[in-house]
């Protein structure tokens, strides 16, 4: 799940983002809203954790943009406007959570991967493909009752491609929706890891589950 984190604290810019990032999340970071604008222009997110109070241009004129462009990304504002009223308009005007501050870590990770899972139709944490389990909140990865170890590039991957079955993606497309914008990645690093996902999952008696489009990408069925 790739997330734009949009908070002008630094010091909870760096402690949301380390965390996210410890739970298999990939964070891109903005510290006003006039930034967000622009991370937002030229890439694609499954969801944007948005502070309301910004500097250059505040939170609910972000949305309020996103919105009127067409753009349906998650929206998860995070502020310490705690009054009903607040919470009612951030909603209204097209927010899809709102939490406020001082929150849980735990119960925003729990809530992004809700609205994760509401992206891609799926109601249930565990995904299943050919007898291959994905469990979304352990990141834990099994077949035949037995758990395969992957490393978080791996799982990512799979996971990824899994929410969207059926879709192909090209080794750019996999790079912007897998790493943040400040990794350097290579099309020789996106084959490698899907070479070693795939030898995990023979290794463990699974099907092959990612496959090529030769010319196009990857996806699976």
């Amino acid at each position: 799940m790739k997330l734009l984190l949009v908070e002008d604290s630094e010091r909870l810019q760096r402690s949301l983002s380390t965390g996210l990032q410890k739970h298999g999340f990939t964070v891109d970071q903005a510290f006003d809203g006039e930034e967000a604008l622009s991370f937002i222009a030229i890439n694609q997110y499954d969801a944007i954790i948005l502070d309301l109070m910004l500097p250059k241009i505040d939170g609910l004129a972000v949305l309020t943009r996103l919105r009127s462009d067409g753009n349906d990304c998650h929206v998860l504002i995070l502020s310490a406007n705690d009054q009903t009223e607040d919470r009612v308009h951030g909603l209204d005007l097209g927010a899809d959570d709102y939490l406020v501050k001082p929150f849980s870590f735990d119960e925003l990770v729990s809530r992004l991967r809700a609205l994760n899972r509401r992206r891609s139709g799926e109601k249930n944490p565990l995904v299943e493909v050919d007898g291959v389990g994905i469990d979304t909140v352990t990141r834990q990865v099994s077949f035949a009752h037995t758990v395969i170890a992957l490393t978080p590039h791996e799982y990512r991957l799979l996971e990824f491609l899994a929410h969207r079955r059926g879709r192909v993606y090209s080794h750019d497309q996999l790079i912007d929706q897998l790493y943040d914008a400040g990794s350097y990645v290579t099309r020789n690093a996106v084959e490698a890891h899907i070479s070693s996902l795939r030898k995990r999952l023979k290794q463990a008696g699974a099907p092959k589950l990612v496959e090529t489009r030769r010319g196009f990408g990857y996806l699976i069925e």
